[in-house]
């Protein structure tokens, strides 16, 4: 106890700042000895995963194109988090959003960009979060569970994107499970392509303008949890349902809310990936990145803050991981793939390993200060 009563706490750079570090060195080191172990020089092998994701601006756009996808997921994921929610439908919400979006893009492409574009963003955030409010409602009215309902959803929406596009999208004379190609007034822009028109050269990547997107929605998302009423209420049910109650707060009408939010946030991938890069309908674009999410917002700790650090990693992590396959024969993308699964063990399953030994240690220190 503190000279005020007050129960002394760990600070909270170390409960956020300092155990996720020591998390990810631990990652790091056993990435590295398995590594040795196969033969290769792990500190050679971290040297070419940096300079993969950032050593050159072509690497620095990947990873900040992987980068955007991570925080759309990790921001979704993160607002079901902070309402006591577990949403593992990422993928297929992000599948509806490529749906919202390539809708517009075929039908309305040859209309201005911006306008195109806009409205793309809309229908991509309205697929993912109708995508989403179902298995809300079903929690929230039915208690189905949320877990068990967003997996059923994930392969519902794949198999819902697979009819639609080799029934009905698929481009003429083609064999290829793909629409035709969008207008290209629907492409969102390169960036690139606007640093070229200003003269720069900062080389050519898939890293587009959704990146902007996601920075806004960063700090929408930090707007809406911490300063509005709504943000209040999401937070107080994912605390204590029986208390919001008590405080008036309804907690299924909270939780159809988050859940909604979390589907039209993963949705916006659709934006980078489908009107980014691919600019057609097409399977397979969403590529893991809403599971990724996951462990995206438990190492931000489910702050837009902690969630961009966190998703700049993860894709530093795919766009270096990439690199040091092609530069590092014996490590295969399956290694790579085994490094990134060992910095999510470590930041999501096994978070708490050391968490209580380390707080431990700072709150002994801040006990001694407050005796002294």
């Amino acid at each position: 106890m503190s000279a005020l009563g007050a129960p002394i706490q760990a600070p909270r750079w170390v409960s956020h700042g300092l155990v996720p570090l020591i998390n990810l060195a631990i990652a790091f080191v056993i990435s590295g000895l398995i590594i040795a172990l196969i033969g290769e020089n792990p500190f050679e092998a971290m040297e070419l995963l940096v300079y993969g994701a950032f050593g050159y601006p072509e690497a620095i756009g990947y990873t900040l194109y992987y980068t955007t996808n991570f925080i759309f997921t990790g921001l979704a994921v993160a607002i079901a988090f902070h309402c006591g929610l577990f949403n593992i439908g990422g993928e297929g919400q992000a599948y509806l959003g490529g749906l919202g979006a390539g809708l517009v893009g075929l039908a309305l492409g040859h209309w201005p960009a911006p306008i195109v574009i806009v409205l793309a963003i809309f229908a991509s955030a309205l697929f993912g979060a109708a995508w989403a409010f179902i298995p809300g409602w079903l929690q929230a009215k039915r208690g189905s569970h949320i877990v068990i309902t967003t997996i059923m959803f994930n392969f519902i929406a794949a198999a819902l994107m697979t009819y639609l596009i080799v029934e009905i999208f698929i481009k003429r004379g083609q064999q290829a499970a793909e629409s035709r190609a969008f207008e290209p007034n629907a492409w969102m822009p390169f960036v690139h392509d606007i640093f070229t028109a200003l003269g720069v050269n900062v080389g050519r990547s898939s890293l587009n303008l959704s990146v902007l997107l996601a920075v806004l929605c960063s700090v929408l998302f930090w707007f809406f949890v911490w300063r509005t009423r709504w943000g209040y209420e999401i937070r107080a049910v994912g605390l204590n349902q029986r208390a919001a109650v008590y405080g008036g707060i309804s907690p299924s009408r909270n939780i159809m809310l988050a859940m909604a939010i979390s589907g039209a946030l993963a949705g916006l991938i659709g934006i980078n990936e489908i009107l980014g890069i691919h600019h057609r309908l097409l399977l397979d674009f969403t590529a893991g990145y809403g599971f990724v999410g996951i462990a995206v917002a438990l190492m931000g700790r489910n702050h837009p803050v902690g969630i961009f650090l966190a998703a700049l990693l993860f894709g530093a992590l795919y766009q270096g991981g990439s690199e040091l396959a092609f530069d590092m024969p014996k490590v295969t993308r399956d290694m790579v793939v085994v490094i990134q699964g060992l910095v999510i063990l470590f930041s999501g399953a096994l978070e708490h390993m050391f968490r209580p030994r380390i707080e431990a240690l700072f709150m002994r220190r801040a006990k001694l200060g407050a005796a002294a």
